[in-house]
C-alpha cells in the first residue's frame, strides 16, 4: 500500500496527498511534509469511517471486504508504530 504523506496547505489547513502526487499541480499548496500526529491520524480515520457509514444502514448488507475495511480503520490505533501507520485499502 502506498503510504499517505501530510502536506500543509498555504492557508494553514491540512490535506492528505498520496505519496508521489504532484502537489505542484494543486493550487494554493506547497510541498511541506509534516510530522503526523496521533490526533491527525484519528481525525482522518474518523473521516474515512464516516464516509462509509452509509454501507452500514439497515436496508443494505455490507460485503465482507467493506466490513473488514471499517474494522481495519477502527483498529488503526493498535498498529505497531502508531501514528506512523499503513492505511487499509478501501474496497471498490
Amino acid at each position: 500500500m502506498t503510504p499517505t504523506i501530510l502536506y500543509e496547505k498555504t492557508t494553514g489547513a491540512l490535506t492528505l496527498f498520496d505519496e508521489g502526487s504532484n502537489v505542484a499541480d494543486q493550487p494554493n499548496f506547497r510541498e511541506t511534509p509534516l510530522d503526523v500526529t496521533e490526533a491527525q491520524v484519528r481525525q482522518e480515520r474518523d473521516s474515512l469511517i464516516a464516509a462509509t457509514d452509509w454501507w452500514a444502514t439497515s436496508d443494505r448488507t455490507m460485503t465482507a471486504e467493506q466490513t473488514a475495511y471499517r474494522q481495519a480503520l477502527r483498529d488503526i490505533t493498535g498498529q505497531a508504530g502508531f501514528p506512523d501507520i499503513t492505511w487499509p485499502t478501501k474496497p471498490s
